[in-house]
């Protein structure tokens, strides 16, 4: 079957190349953005040219958000698309992060179309380093068993992994329901300029929902449906 690859962080992110690695020998096609889009959501462009730039037989560098370059995908570059996978991203989209997050938005175009999909994403502790190796290590894993599993048409998998320390346990695949605490939101004033100072890893979170499991050192999986 034929996989599109894609996320926001753009196509020459460390993050999707951990994903390259983690389908290992699965057909793909990778249509991801040329630039960076985080936290574009689920905009689309209709007022401008998207520039497609063909790198190679299974590469395209797209100048569009990802929910355009799923829409080009499936479009005008395979027609027979069975699954998208968005990511892996370089910082946490748990619950209400869905919203604003663009590799969330990528595979909720997909399921929009029928096409069901994933979307995952490496909570940041603190701004430490990602271990990308260990990245694409867990996340073979988890698409060994999610890609399995039926999803209902208009669902997707949203998967966050933990950030884990020197010595931390290998963490567990738990299924639980995306938390609906907002996030922070605090700005540094200067003159008349907001500057967004709001903590991630301070937000509230619900016992048990995606954002206590993955700030908990565990793999967050949460069905979303359009």
């Amino acid at each position: 079957m034929t996989i599109i690859l894609t996320n926001d962080d753009g196509i020459d992110a460390p993050g999707i190349q951990a994903l390259v690695k983690a389908v290992n020998d699965r057909k793909t096609i990778i249509a991801a953005p040329k630039h960076h889009q985080s936290g574009c959501g689920h905009q689309v462009t209709t007022t401008r040219p998207i520039h497609l730039q063909r790198r190679s037989d299974n590469e395209y560098a797209i100048a569009g958000t990802p929910a355009d370059c799923v829409r080009i995908a499936m479009t005008q570059i395979c027609q027979d698309i069975k699954f998208v996978l968005s990511g892996i991203n370089a910082g946490g989209n748990l619950g209400v992060d869905a919203y604003i997050s663009g590799t969330v938005a990528a595979v909720r175009e997909a399921a929009m179309h029928g096409i069901p999909g994933i979307a995952i994403s490496h909570y940041r502790k603190a701004k430490q380093n990602f271990d990308w190796d260990l990245a694409a290590k867990l996340t073979a894993e988890i698409l060994t068993d999610l890609l399995q599993r039926p999803l209902e048409p208009g669902s997707f998998w949203n998967v966050n992994l933990p950030h884990l320390q020197p010595g931390e346990p290998d963490p567990k695949m738990v299924f639980c329901q995306p938390c609906t605490k907002a996030l922070p939101v605090n700005y540094r004033i200067d003159g008349d300029d907001f500057y967004y100072v709001g903590e991630y890893g301070k937000r509230d979170r619900t016992p048990g929902s995606d954002v206590d499991v993955c700030f908990s050192g565990n793999i967050a999986v949460t069905q979303i449906r359009v």
